[in-house]
């Protein structure tokens, strides 16, 4: 009786040890698992004045309207860095400036981001790998995740057309989503 308990603990220890690793889930919402060298990126702006932006990395939302932690503007996570919703542009330009290169930057707008946007603003995102930064007018729905410091174009990036601005003046949300590189060398 004693050898048959013991001949059961095994069985049941190899099924557990051996047996096959359950599936990972998609993250943030995206309809496939990413690979292990990429994060899962969902990146949502906001729509009018009424619905706000929503930021997910790696399977966390880190900003939305229901963390209450977004605000009209630029909303702003840098990976390994602090959360930004101001919109004051001084404070705004010094911390895009102070963003180490290498480091992830995710933006989602909320709002009209024109009117304190400054031309270094611009070209800040642009090294970041932007290329539609330049494009966005006023009232534009714009999201983005780039890469300080790289200049490598950014495949997550989008911006609304004047075409959807259905909301008296007012875009609908834009987003962009899919697995972005943990390297800076794999971007792209």
């Amino acid at each position: 009786m004693h050898n048959l308990l013991f001949s059961n603990l095994i069985v049941r220890l190899t099924q557990y040890f051996f047996s096959a690793p359950t599936s990972p889930s998609p993250r943030c919402g995206l309809s496939a698992v990413c690979p292990s060298d990429r994060f899962a990126v969902h990146i949502r702006s906001g729509a009018a004045n009424i619905v706000g932006p929503k930021i997910c990395f790696d399977g966390k939302t880190i900003m939305s309207h229901v963390l209450n932690n977004v605000g009209p503007g630029l909303n702003v996570v840098v990976w390994d860095k602090k959360c930004i919703d101001g919109w004051n542009p001084e404070d705004i330009l010094d911390y895009l400036k102070s963003i180490k290169p290498g480091l992830i930057v995710l933006v989602a707008s909320f709002g009209d981001v024109t009117k304190k946007m400054t031309p270094e603003m611009r070209e800040i995102f642009v090294g970041m790998g932007s290329t539609l930064i330049r494009s966005v007018k006023q009232r534009d729905s714009w999201v983005f995740a780039g890469r300080a410091g790289t200049e490598i174009k950014s495949l997550f990036e989008k911006v609304s057309e004047p075409k959807t601005n259905i909301y008296e003046g007012w875009p609908e949300i834009v987003e962009v989503g899919g697995c972005f590189p943990r390297s800076p060398a794999a971007t792209g």
